[in-house]
């Protein structure tokens, strides 16, 4: 590599670039629904959701308004809620943790794995109580969790078992893929997720009949028919523009994953001799779909404020841990309960990576780096 400035400024995502490839299609598909006054389910949803189904080697996907209200509402369809507890990680996003408690239950948070960055098993099995009802494993970054020990704690303690996968389209765990390793999984299309709609959207993914026709009631008012309410349910209804726009999209991110995970071999191999630097470990078995690069480095604060300066835009996911957030103040867990997930936290840095970022962008970042750090 040459020791040069950057000039170009990189983006942590570039969406323009990838819209600008597909744009015809987008604006045909949008016309179309709204020529047709098609937008509330109706085909284009339900088209979606079984191509998204098949895509996931699942039997079922039920698109709903966002990834938190699919968390939300598989939760209420597994009839968790008051007095009941949900086990996950604190090193995810607020909308993790925030669905099991507007679903009404406790969440409870364990420790990750330090070279993962995922849910560890062993602290989970010492956080489950008779209260337990439930786990939630991160496919963090792209890379799923160790469901198969999961799936054995899950049968051990009589506990259900949702796959959060927002960031996890496409990924695969000993040839199986995300969607199919727990009772449940939800997705989030949030614009910058690998497949992304233009606006909010999600999924619960199922292989399960009964979870799946409850998801679908209680996105929709609890009604399976028109003015007829079996239960209360919500407003959570996946639009037919974002489901047209995820449509086209779905068909491409194949490809576009594997571009994904070309990139990070590439930053892999760069970044892997530079002391100081802790590049992603994938587990073995595991097909990691790269929504996130993210390395691990002392001066995680310094190296991103280096890197602004040399026009490199890089992200912190997630600077700080839930059970540290106000909102989860009310809990008692003060700094030090989860080591690794407060470490993990205060060092890691997301590095540019989308589909289109081209081979030198990826030698400018590394470079950038191994000189800041050198």
């Amino acid at each position: 590599m040459r020791n040069t400035i950057v000039m170009e400024k990189i983006q942590l995502v570039d969406l323009q670039t990838q819209y600008q490839g597909i744009q015809e299609e987008v604006h045909s598909s949008i016309r179309k629904v709204i020529e047709e006054g098609a937008f509330i389910l109706g085909k284009y949803v339900k088209e979606f959701e079984e191509s998204f189904a098949s895509f996931c080697r699942a039997r079922y996907a039920v698109g709903v308004a966002n990834g938190t209200d699919a968390l939300i509402l598989a939760l209420r369809a597994m009839g968790i809620g008051p007095g009941h507890e949900v086990i996950t990680a604190p090193n995810s996003a607020a909308p993790t943790a925030e669905a099991i408690g507007l679903a009404g239950a406790k969440v409870v948070f364990a420790d990750i794995n330090p070279e993962t960055y995922n849910l560890d098993t062993e602290k989970v099995k010492k956080a489950i109580t008779s209260r337990t009802k439930a786990i939630i494993p991160v496919h963090l970054y792209g890379q799923p969790a160790d469901m198969d020990a999961f799936k054995e704690l899950a049968m051990s303690y009589g506990l259900r078992l949702i796959e959060d996968a927002a960031q996890a389209h496409g990924a695969e765990y000993k040839g199986v893929r995300v969607g199919n390793l727990g009772e449940a999984a939800c997705f989030s299309f949030y614009p910058s997720k690998n497949l992304g709609a233009y606006g909010d959207g999600g999924a619960v993914v199922t292989n399960d009949p009964l979870i799946a026709e409850k998801v679908r009631m209680l996105r929709d008012h609890g009604r399976k028919e028109k003015y007829i309410h079996e239960i209360e349910g919500y407003n959570s209804r996946l639009d037919a523009i974002q489901a047209v726009i995820l449509s086209i999209k779905l068909k491409y991110l194949e490809g576009w994953n594997e571009k994904r995970r070309e990139r990070a071999r590439q930053y892999d191999v760069l970044l892997s001799p530079v002391q100081g630097v802790t590049i992603p470990r994938v587990l073995h078995g595991v097909r990691h779909v790269y929504h996130i690069y993210a390395i691990k480095v002392e001066n995680r604060d310094g190296l991103k404020k280096k890197l602004k300066e040399m026009g490199i835009q890089t992200g912190i996911h997630y600077p700080l841990p839930l059970h540290l957030q106000p909102a989860y103040a009310h809990l008692g867990l003060p700094k030090g309960t989860f080591p690794m997930a407060e470490e993990a936290t205060s060092k890691v840095l997301s590095l540019p990576l989308y589909p289109e970022m081209r081979v030198e962008q990826v030698e400018a970042v590394a470079e950038a780096i191994r000189v800041h750090i050198s």
